[in-house]
């Protein structure tokens, strides 16, 4: 009797997770991204998969590509856009030229620390370029962080506003980083990622800047001597899903996408902040590490205003305006 009562029970509490799974379709989603699976983003992507078996019953899955091996951000991007792919993890820079208001991301020393960025972006801020995105047939899912980037070079140590002029520094192919390091002095030269370690090495360039996950990964102090923590530039990761195809999905299927990605965020964010710590103390072991101290960041910001001049027009006032205001209300102005 005991026996026919616990197997009815268990049949019964198998249907009831059989019906709610029921309106989750299967699905395979192609998830790609330009880094290693080592890097915090695979964290968050793990998590994610965690979530939807959990929630989905194994129906909803994600197929992730690391390091580019299914192309670059930007292809990837007008695939999700076009309909032919579902999920790009991509930071903000590279979709400047799909979605100009993103621009606002790449204004120099725009965030003083994780705090303020965290604050802005997952407000009504963040909320702003979410709809920029729809518009442009991207639906962000969560921002995740790639992270403050810093300076390293071969010449000396820059500690202060005029240590930048004459070093040769190779940046993003962006027309905010060109402006944001001519106008500090430097000898700014355009550059794809794959051909800075060369570049480096043989001193056609003296330096670079990046987040210092990247600059321990892509072992840049094999050829650099000088690491200045001038965190010039924060980027966020967005998590992105095409609208043709989020459209297709029903109510439950975007909800649970969406939870999964916020979860991801959760622990993408702690992960990288916590390797991005364990980078920096690794670094110090072998490079010449000195920070910048407060009033010399407050210079060099001076300095370069007038790219703020310059490119506010092109970026939009609204969108400036929008990261201003929940800055100002962040800093408790």
């Amino acid at each position: 009797m005991f026996k026919r009562r616990t197997l009815a029970l268990a049949a019964a509490a198998l249907l009831v997770a059989t019906s709610s799974f029921a309106q989750f379709a299967d699905r395979t989603i192609k998830f790609t991204n330009g880094v290693n699976e080592d890097h915090p983003v695979g964290v968050g992507v793990k998590k994610m998969q965690e979530v939807l078996a959990a929630k989905t019953g194994g129906k909803m899955k994600i197929n992730a590509f690391w390091g580019g091996a299914a192309g670059g951000d930007l292809p990837a991007t007008q695939a999700l856009r076009a309909g032919t792919q579902e999920m790009v993890c991509t930071s903000s820079s590279p979709l400047v030229g799909i979605v100009k208001e993103l621009g606002a991301f790449d204004l120099p020393f725009l965030f003083a620390n994780e705090k303020e960025a965290d604050a802005v972006l997952d407000g009504p801020a963040g909320a702003y370029f979410n709809k920029k995105l729809e518009e442009a047939g991207l639906i962000n899912l969560a921002y995740w962080e790639n992270g403050f980037r810093n300076l390293t070079n071969s010449k000396r140590p820059v500690a202060k506003a005029e240590d930048f002029e004459g070093v040769k520094v190779r940046v993003m192919q962006n027309n905010i980083f060109l402006d944001t390091f001519k106008t500090l002095g430097t000898n700014a030269v355009p550059m794809a990622f794959g051909e800075v370690f060369t570049a480096l090495e043989t001193k056609t360039i003296d330096g670079q800047e990046n987040p210092f996950v990247t600059i321990e990964t892509s072992k840049f102090s094999e050829v650099q001597k000088y690491l200045s923590v001038t965190r010039h530039a924060y980027t966020p990761f967005l998590v992105l899903y095409s609208k043709k195809l989020w459209d297709q999905l029903n109510p439950q299927e975007q909800a649970v996408l969406r939870e999964a990605a916020m979860e991801g965020q959760k622990v993408q964010r702690a992960a990288n902040r916590a390797l991005n710590e364990k980078s920096l103390a690794n670094l110090k072991k072998t490079m010449t590490v000195n920070e910048v101290s407060a009033a010399e960041q407050k210079r060099m910001f001076d300095k370069v205003k007038p790219v703020y001049d310059k490119n506010i027009p092109t970026i939009g006032a609204e969108p400036v305006k929008m990261v201003m205001d929940a800055l100002k209300k962040a800093r408790g102005g």
